[in-house]
């Protein structure tokens, strides 16, 4: 029997959980088109759900979404009735909103207010909740994909996996990082910025949502918390950091690092460690930077169950204890291969991954 999904338990007032979600049968069926459809697909859903995407990469035959989904909100802060159908008309158009302004009126008229409340729940059900938004996210999609093609069935292959991740700097920063950074390991592009299926290419692009995020992630201190100035980072300064970020430059350098490179800091990210170089320091049990580490397929992201530092996770281990045995004493498991400047800069997660860890 299946174990049920990992969520934040309820005294996390806001998690951030990598999902990822593949083709059946890893097929490449996923071209312009269709991404662009997943992302359209995405957004609609992110603002009804109340949620916000952090970082995201639509690939030809699967996708990675970081997003933020705080607690639903307590019963006497939800939306009224009006509210409630305002939302849906916002979001999902004129047909759901009418439908559900009249069953509402309906029920309301007849003094069944259970039954206009148990209406309301099913509503804010799909709100708040990472597995409704993933949910309507894949459905949604897939209708349109079989329609769009003449296919019936199902289009997604089995259900999508997720990953709790740490809301301080270093373990979200290092997520959204490795996420963004998903065409440049595929061997698409030299910079995520001209793969525009991602965050940081449509934060590039201007999309608000897209920057905000990124005004988000650089605005975090590594260690935990928001940097000083984090109310008052411009774009521009927000895009600078994240992308100085992505090539593993520091911060103080990232101006003359451009200066010699021309802008082109794919330069830069390309005179690094080869990616074979890479994987063999880590098939002897060695160590890398951030920055080449994130250059190789590495399972922890995906497969980790929660990725944070050493207290929280073992603060999941503790409110998730039922499902371990008893001779598991504690939940944090280094992540290998991955170098740490300090103690606090060390990410770990749930498994002892053996197998196929680094690709």
């Amino acid at each position: 029997m299946r174990l049920r999904r990992l969520k934040a338990p309820a005294f996390v007032p806001v998690a951030y959980y990598h999902c990822v979600s593949r083709v059946v049968d890893r097929q490449f069926v996923l071209g312009e088109n269709e991404k662009d459809k997943l992302v359209e697909y995405m957004r609609t859903y992110e603002r009804f759900g109340g949620l916000r995407v952090i970082s995201y990469c639509m690939m030809s035959n699967h996708f990675h979404i970081l997003v933020e989904v705080p607690q639903r909100p307590a019963a006497a802060a939800l939306p009224d009735d009006a509210g409630l159908v305002a939302r849906v008309r916002t979001h999902l158009g004129d047909k759901l909103a009418n439908d559900l302004e009249w069953q509402l009126e309906l029920h309301r008229k007849q003094g069944n207010t259970s039954a206009a409340e148990e209406l309301r729940d099913r509503w804010f059900a799909r709100m708040w909740d990472l597995s409704a938004f993933m949910k309507v996210l894949k459905q949604r999609f897939t209708q349109w994909f079989n329609g769009r093609h003449a296919r019936r069935g199902t289009l997604w292959e089995d259900r999508f996996r997720s990953v709790l991740v740490e809301g301080k700097g270093q373990a979200l920063r290092t997520m959204a990082a490795y996420i963004d950074l998903n065409p440049v390991r595929a061997k698409i592009c030299d910079d995520p910025k001209d793969y525009r299926w991602c965050g940081y290419a449509e934060a590039v692009a201007g999309v608000i949502e897209a920057r905000e995020a990124v005004e988000f992630l650089a605005s975090l201190n590594p260690h935990g918390g928001m940097r000083p100035e984090a109310g008052g980072l411009k774009p521009k300064e927000a895009l600078r950091r994240w992308r100085c970020h992505l090539y593993g430059i520091p911060e103080s350098e990232i101006r003359q690092a451009e200066e010699a490179a021309k802008g082109e800091m794919a330069a830069i990210y390309r005179d690094r460690i080869p990616r074979e170089k890479a994987l063999e320091v880590l098939a002897r049990g060695g160590k890398l930077s951030q920055a080449d580490y994130l250059r190789c397929r590495v399972r922890y992201f995906s497969d980790g169950a929660v990725i944070g530092g050493k207290a929280f996770v073992e603060e999941m281990f503790a409110a998730f204890r039922d499902r371990f045995g008893p001779k598991r004493k504690e939940g944090a498991r280094p992540m290998r291969g991955l170098q740490g400047a300090s103690k606090e800069d060390r990410l770990f997660n749930f498994r002892q991954l053996r197998t196929g860890l680094f690709g």
